[in-house]
């Protein structure tokens, strides 16, 4: 087992886009774990927007300060324990960061069950599937004939999002960044329809690919994408409100959606805000159908898989420029 430990910094808080100067590769001596600590190697780490949220402020979790390692979830196996309920060769997932080793209390690890593909616990059976999984069901509760449109469609969780819809029997649209995407949504994950906002009017298409309205938006990116849904929403339309990509990286929006209040009262709309740990005593109930429908092909899962650490930071700024399809993850 190596010595050191290589480790990504957060070198700098970016005030605008994201780059790699903002990022530092530094090596360290392998941590050694405490009394009721597990030593973990990672395998595999998660990309997800919510990366750069973390270093505007304080979200769901303490706001990321230059100098530290770059926070992430990862699957990691255990290497040394001093805890009883894990033992070496567990698999785990964890905030580990951005390293080759991390040390944690048992506690804040999450045991994982052994399978093939392993890096399905980070996808379609991790917080990208549990995500899109509660967050349609129970936020935007589609009923079978209701159209149902995603943002960020082509994504980790938008694209499990309109496949369950369609699992529901929903008329399915998604939004993404231009024509092969959308092929993609429509001929390989069965969406209906899919809509380019990049080649703009995006009021017409979904007028087009949406013709009775909107019934519920699962909300990825906020920004004029989310105005946009917001006035094609039929009434008592739900709208589950999962990330705000369009506003993680660069310069904040010139203005929020205008005419919400008003919109809100006049159709009756619900807007829910949530994160998949909402649900955490619902995750068996969410793994079993997931592991069902992938079993049986309704559910097709697609990984951007990356190999080294060095190259994380660039994976992230990808991803927040929309190269990936599915969910994006780097191999240590």
């Amino acid at each position: 087992m190596p010595d050191a430990n290589r480790q990504i910094v957060l070198d700098q808080i970016p005030q605008g886009k994201l780059g790699p100067e903002h990022f530092k590769l530094v090596e360290t001596a392998r941590p050694e774990a405490a009394e009721g600590e597990v030593l973990v190697r990672t395998r595999y780490i998660s990309l997800d927007a919510a990366n750069r949220a973390w270093m505007q402020g304080a979200t769901y979790r303490s706001a990321l300060t230059s100098g530290q390692v770059m926070a992430g979830g990862a699957l990691s196996e255990v290497v040394t324990s001093h805890d009883p309920s894990l033992k070496p060769g567990d698999l785990v997932w964890g905030d580990t960061g951005w390293q080759d080793y991390a040390t944690a209390p048992a506690k804040r690890l999450t045991k994982l069950p052994a399978m093939e593909p392993v890096t399905h616990l980070l996808s379609v059976y991790g917080v990208a599937g549990l995500t899109a999984y509660f967050g349609l069901l129970e936020c935007g509760k589609p009923k079978a004939g209701e159209t149902v449109v995603v943002s960020a469609a082509a994504g980790s969780v938008g694209s499990l999002v309109g496949q369950i819809a369609k699992i529901k029997g929903c008329r399915v649209v998604g939004i993404a960044g231009g024509e092969e995407k959308g092929r993609w949504l429509v001929d390989e994950l069965g969406f209906d329809a899919a809509a380019d906002y990049k080649a703009g009017n995006l009021r017409a298409q979904l007028k087009e690919n949406a013709p009775g309205g909107i019934d519920v938006y699962f909300d990825n990116v906020g920004g004029d994408i989310f105005e946009t849904c917001l006035f094609a929403m039929n009434n008592f339309g739900r709208i589950a409100c999962c990330g705000a990509l369009s506003q993680y990286d660069g310069a904040p929006p010139a203005h929020g959606p205008r005419g919400v209040p008003g919109l809100i009262v006049t159709k009756r709309l619900t807007l829910r805000g949530f994160v998949m740990y909402d649900f955490d005593d619902r995750r068996d109930e969410a793994l079993k159908d997931l592991q069902t429908w992938v079993a049986e092909g309704k559910l097709k899962v697609q990984e951007d898989i990356l190999d080294g650490l060095e190259n994380t930071p660039a994976a992230l700024i990808g991803l927040l420029a929309g190269e990936n399809r599915g969910k994006r993850m780097v191999k240590v």
